[in-house]
């Protein structure tokens, strides 16, 4: 017998429970019910998809409404793309492909311009539009690793407190952070609680602490401690959740702090590749960095999307982009903007300077990726010899994109 058609539709509330459990599944995960709750808080039905087949609910994702900063604009709104998973026995039938279509449907027009996601496998989402806009750098310090001479740490005492006492500051201190930092996402109380959700079945197997929080005056770290005895020894390791500061000396103030517990013998932190701990320490190769990929963007509409940020140079370009699964972008667009002024996307017929697929769009969108890298890479053509440079300049921002938390 042959399988029916798959139907592809939002759901209701009263569905949530079944795909998050789907999703799970498809994850090979076991969640404690405390997880699932939680992310079930976090999903809003109109603005999750489910496929079916029949009246079997096979495969999903959902678009989590966020803002993230964009350069020189500070949060704009995003579909943050969670929750995708396919029933393993139903894999390979276009359920995926059906829901990422949907997804980018239901915002063209009227919805959000951009959509982001993290990849469980990088070569998935490319097929559907997302490019790699940013990267995430991996860093192991040795305790008492040295600053160098010009850091300043402050005179603000880093003390440790419960859960309860230090979610107040470090909800204010992140709202306040938040939306300088491109890439960074807000955070709601229910995106608070699956961020900080915590598995005893985990902890106990992997020997982990509970999360403990230090808190600054003006920053904040949330770390665990992985235990670890060699030979009587302890050669614990310390693992961060996140390490905020609103000033340098905050942030200096907190990894000295993290840098000098006793009994361990590492830090491990996660952070942008243009971190200051690269080059605050006092002997650079104590970072031991490695970097991994971070956020993949999608354009939904490039003449919403494009101006949503502004450009660090001013440009003239005219952009032939192609898009089989939106297929509103394709076509050739001029974009004009100054130098950190708002930009003015149009439709042309003029001849383009530069080719490329919506992806390559998506991935030099947040500033992180050049366009000259992509040239490099054969992934973009330039047409008008010079464009790809003064696209890169005006792409670029000021800093490296970087999402502290997945979704």
């Amino acid at each position: 017998m042959s399988a029916s058609p798959l139907v592809t539709r939002t759901l209701t509330a009263e569905e949530i429970p079944a795909f998050i459990g789907l999703v799970f599944r498809a994850f090979l995960e076991d969640p404690l019910p405390e997880h699932v709750a939680a992310e079930i808080d976090l999903l809003e039905p109109h603005r999750t998809h489910g496929a079916f087949d029949g009246d079997e609910l096979i495969g999903g994702g959902t678009m989590l409404s966020k803002q993230m900063t964009l350069p020189g604009t500070g949060p704009q709104p995003v579909a943050a793309i969670s929750c995708v998973g396919v029933a393993p026995d139903h894999r390979r039938r276009g359920a995926m492909a059906a829901v990422m279509r949907a997804q980018l449907h239901s915002q063209h027009g009227t919805g959000d311009a951009f959509a982001a996601l993290y990849a469980s496998e990088g070569d998935i989402y490319g097929r559907f539009g997302y490019g790699l806009a940013g990267h995430r750098a991996f860093f192991a310090v040795p305790r008492g690793a040295d600053f160098q001479s010009t850091v300043d740490i402050s005179d603000g005492r880093v003390r440790e407190v419960d859960k309860e006492t230090a979610l107040p500051l470090m909800h204010h201190l992140h709202s306040k952070v938040a939306p300088t930092r491109v890439g960074w996402v807000g955070r709601t109380k229910a995106s608070w609680q699956v961020f900080l959700s915590e598995n005893d079945s985990e902890l106990l197997s992997e020997g982990l602490t509970r999360w403990r929080y230090a808190l600054h005056p003006e920053g904040y770290a949330i770390y665990q401690v992985k235990r670890k005895w060699e030979s009587r020894k302890p050669e614990h390791e310390v693992h961060t959740r996140e390490i905020l500061g609103t000033t340098p000396q905050a942030y200096a103030a907190l990894w000295r702090y993290l840098l000098d517990i006793d009994l361990t013998t590492t830090v491990r932190a996660e952070g942008a590749t243009d971190d200051p701990i690269i080059h605050m320490l006092k002997d650079a190769t104590d970072n031991n960095r490695t970097v991994g990929d971070g956020l993949w963007v999608r354009i939904i509409d490039i003449d919403r999307a494009l101006p949503l940020r502004t450009y660090s140079a001013a440009v003239d370009v005219v952009l032939a982009v192609e898009d089989a699964l939106c297929p509103w972008n394709a076509g050739t667009w001029r974009l004009v903007a100054e130098a950190d002024g708002p930009a003015a996307v149009t439709r042309t017929d003029a001849q383009p300077d530069l080719a490329l697929d919506v992806r390559e769009l998506g991935a030099v969108f947040l500033g992180g990726t050049t366009v000259q890298e992509l040239v490099a890479a054969q992934r973009i053509r330039e047409l008008t010899p010079g464009t790809a440079r003064a696209a890169s300049r005006a792409f670029a921002g000021d800093h490296q994109p970087h999402c502290p938390e997945l979704f």
